[in-house]
């Protein structure tokens, strides 16, 4: 599948051979979490973005190429912008800038924002569409507790006036439902956030299969969500540092080892 260029200008050198190593280092964990995302079935097509903020002072960010599929985005053709949207490098390729509304917002916000990923899932979209939201029936549900946020529907997000009050639903959490729409995570590195909508995903899952037959629901006591919040607390996030190289691994064995290019 080929997409429609634009005309940015582009350097003869390779990408890999003009930006900072850091910087090479964040595309390859972008491209990474992108590729994943098309291995486990949670894109929408050319829709949906994951986004990365590019070490420095800057204050750029690493986003998905608009046209191409989440499996054809190499650590290469990731494009780099601004806050506004505005194209610092690029393969040629455009950018959703309606699609960069969200994560602009809390890219700006948050400077503990590095990665944001937002998705359409099916299961994700179908919690974000029910009263309740996310519900603590099963351990994955609790792993999140309190660290989520809800965000009301206001359309497609193409009206940069709804940023601050996005912003202010977030909060300080790094998790955040948006009603009727999908899923949203953040974190400070890209495993961070892969590994943060993994268990938001699969808790959404769970949460769906249990709900369809309409069976009255189990809640564990308050004892033992504060337990498991507890326990989460003592991992410190390091499930990300051991799970991201397996990921990886995972790639090179289905043949999409093809991201790191």
């Amino acid at each position: 599948m080929s997409a429609a260029k634009s005309q940015a200008p582009v350097s003869q050198k390779s990408v890999k051979d003009r930006v900072s190593q850091e910087e090479w280092q964040t595309r390859v964990d972008l491209a990474a979490a992108y590729r994943l995302t098309a291995h486990y079935k949670w894109d929408d097509l050319i829709y949906t973005h994951i986004s990365a903020r590019v070490p420095g002072a800057e204050h750029h960010f690493l986003i998905n190429p608009f046209g191409l599929l989440f499996e054809e985005v190499t650590a290469s053709n990731l494009v780099k912008i601004d806050l506004e949207g505005n194209i610092i490098d690029s393969d040629g390729y455009p950018i959703n800038k309606a699609g960069f509304t969200i994560h602009s917002a809390i890219h700006a916000a948050r400077e503990d924002a590095i990665c944001v990923m937002h998705l359409h899932t099916v299961a994700g979209t179908a919690v974000a569409s029910q009263v309740q939201g996310l519900l603590p029936s099963n351990q994955t549900a609790m792993v999140l507790n309190n660290d989520v946020a809800y965000h009301d529907y206001e359309g497609l997000a193409l009206d940069l006036d709804e940023r601050p009050r996005l912003v202010k639903d977030l909060g300080d959490n790094n998790v955040l439902i948006l009603r009727n729409h999908g899923t949203l995570t953040i974190g400070r590195t890209v495993p961070s956030a892969f590994v943060r909508m993994y268990f938001l995903e699969r808790a959404c899952q769970m949460q769906i299969a249990a709900t369809a037959g309409g069976a009255k629901l189990i809640f564990p006591a308050d004892r033992e969500q504060h337990l498991v919040e507890q326990q989460v607390k003592m991992q410190g996030g390091g499930d990300a540092k051991l799970l991201w190289p397996a990921l990886l691994r995972k790639l090179d064995r289905i043949g999409q080892g093809d991201y790191q290019n």
